[in-house]
């Protein structure tokens, strides 16, 4: 995410986000092998790319909304946004009362995400290097030292 692209969501955070909200901006991925090779080719460096391996306990993707969150979430356009929740931690109306109302099933409406699965960095849109490229070249301090 570049610069602009935060303040971008930030400002699109006060004008449609409540206290404790996440929003969340859709954007396309790219691996570190890509973001690599694409600085190579930008600034004609003759570095190779050695590839390890995963470490034990690492991710091989960015999870940015679980199955949990998108089934909540609000789809904005070019942003999601999770509502706080603000229900107390009284369960005895549960338990004594039952409460059907409180049921988050009960309360969906229509600009929710179209689906339930989670957001992450391997089910948006992967960027191959030449599109990497293009976008590192637009970030001014990339643009300082080509």
């Amino acid at each position: 995410m570049s610069l602009s692209n935060a303040v971008k969501l930030v400002d699109f955070a006060f004008e449609n986000g409540e206290q404790g909200d996440i929003l969340v901006q859709k954007a396309p991925a790219a691996s570190i092998e890509t973001l690599a090779q694409a600085l190579i080719n930008i600034f004609n460096s003759s570095s190779k790319i050695k590839v390890i391996g995963i470490r034990h306990g690492e991710k091989m993707h960015e999870t940015l909304l679980t199955e949990e969150e998108m089934f909540k979430a609000d789809d904005l356009g070019d942003y999601y946004r999770i509502k706080s929740d603000s229900r107390g931690l009284n369960y005895d109306k549960y338990f004594s009362e039952g409460d059907v109302d409180n049921n988050m099933f009960n309360n969906m409406n229509s600009n929710k995400a179209e689906n339930s699965d989670k957001y992450n960095s391997n089910s948006t849109n992967i960027l191959p290097v030449g599109e990497v490229e293009k976008i590192l070249k637009q970030i001014p301090e990339v643009k300082s030292l080509m």
